[in-house]
């Protein structure tokens, strides 16, 4: 049977992703796609707008750039695994390392063409290459999550964070191969893997006989700049979750009212919920374990009240026998941070954080922390509350003094 004629949209964006892989994005003009496409360019226009809807589509279409995660996935599990879980991990960073490289390279006009642009590219453009890059990362993270998990290492980063820095890594690598003379210190790609694949398993996957700086054990310690999320947007989140269901409400809700980290939730049952008098409590049986209150304002606007709140609210209306919180679409419960992610995803899929950024799980508990402490908790309690050590929390109560002083400034202002 012949196969089905591919859409004159299909057929547009293949055109214009063989040409801007050829020439660029700069010297393919609209005529040569629509000549390409076998389109005239009134069709093209009517389709797209102009050549940056084009890139957008192939930055966004399931097809192709976001696919490309899974598509790596795929060919690598179609190979027989190592008898040595740790030589499959080995095997897994330096295939997957290598077929990104090959792709990029193939990409090289492309990718050269988004950098050198990215100054006067507007900020649709920069939304669809973050938008496409977040559904690339999430089969990888997926992917890595399990593989650790086999090898019963830890990571020190959360999948997605690990799944970014690998890709950073590599697009670094592949910038300075295709721009500089001799740039790095290594003598072939192959060197360069090798260092690659070493860093990640000696370095950011630590050994069970040691102890990591992140694990389902002990809450992520931050050592960076805090990148809280502002209240619009936490509201936004917690609006699209009452929409998409009473679990997605309650996942929401959950991260926000209690700072809980994914491996935290992950192990929650019905329990671990205590509603008592004037009060809602989360027990923390792993761990830091300790108690933590479901607060009823988030960002600004209340959530609950005290005989009622959205996670209450989704354990009331279970009809199923699990004790886990958290049920997967089979209502199973969930058995992976990764699920938690998936999840996650969905709440904020299309959302950017004022740094054009796609939020993380982490971030909601960035969010917390530092509204505890505008609230007025001292950082002694709030280190009972989260379970972090009381000097690592300094960076949060930075934070919470510098959004004191714009709001302050604003006050100010306003009595001018």
């Amino acid at each position: 049977m012949a196969s089905k004629k591919k859409s004159t949209k299909a057929r547009l964006i293949d055109a214009a992703l063989e040409l801007f892989i050829d020439r660029g994005i700069t010297d393919t003009t609209t005529k040569a796609i629509a000549e390409r496409a076998e389109v005239n360019e009134v069709t093209l226009f009517r389709h797209f707008g102009n050549k940056n809807g084009l890139l957008i589509a192939i930055l966004t279409d399931d097809d192709r750039l976001p696919q490309l995660g899974q598509r790596v996935i795929d060919q690598m599990s179609a190979d027989p695994s190592s008898a040595n879980p740790t030589d499959s991990l080995s095997q897994a960073l330096t295939q997957y390392s290598q077929a990104s490289l090959d792709h990029l390279t193939h990409l090289q006009n492309l990718i050269h063409s988004i950098i050198g642009e990215a100054h006067q590219a507007p900020p649709e453009n920069r939304q669809a290459l973050s938008q496409g890059l977040k559904q690339t990362n999430q089969p990888i993270a997926e992917y890595f999550t399990t593989a650790i998990a086999q090898t019963q290492n830890h990571s020190n980063f959360p999948p997605e964070t690990l799944t970014s820095l690998l890709h950073s890594l590599l697009i670094g690598y592949f910038i300075l191969q295709t721009t500089s003379d001799n740039p790095t210190p290594w003598n072939s790609q192959a060197d360069f893997l090798s260092s690659l694949t070493t860093l990640f398993l000696k370095g950011a996957i630590v050994q069970p006989s040691t102890t990591p700086i992140a694990t389902s054990q002990t809450p992520a310690i931050p050592t960076a700049k805090i990148n809280d999320l502002p209240a619009p947007l936490v509201r936004d989140i917690l609006q699209r979750a009452k929409k998409l269901g009473r679990q997605e409400y309650a996942f929401a809700y959950l991260l926000f009212a209690t700072g809980l980290t994914p491996d935290e939730i992950l192990n929650l049952e019905t329990s671990h919920y205590i509603p008592e008098p004037g009060q809602h409590l989360i027990q923390i049986n792993t761990g830091s374990i300790r108690q933590v209150p479901l607060t009823q304002w988030i960002a600004g606007k209340r959530y609950g009240s005290d005989n009622s709140n959205p996670l209450n609210q989704w354990i009331k209306s279970r009809k199923d026998e699990h004790n886990a919180i958290f049920l997967n679409p089979q209502t199973q419960p969930l058995i992976s941070t990764a699920e938690l992610q998936t999840l996650w995803n969905t709440l904020t899929a299309d959302l950017l954080t004022p740094q054009g950024q796609s939020p993380t799980i982490d971030q909601a508990h960035q969010t917390w922390c530092v509204e505890m402490l505008i609230k007025g908790i001292d950082l002694e309690n709030l280190s009972l509350l989260s379970g972090i050590p009381t000097d690592q929390l300094e960076p949060f109560a930075q934070r919470a003094k510098v959004k004191a002083a714009i709001d302050q400034a604003s006050q100010l202002d306003k009595q001018s």
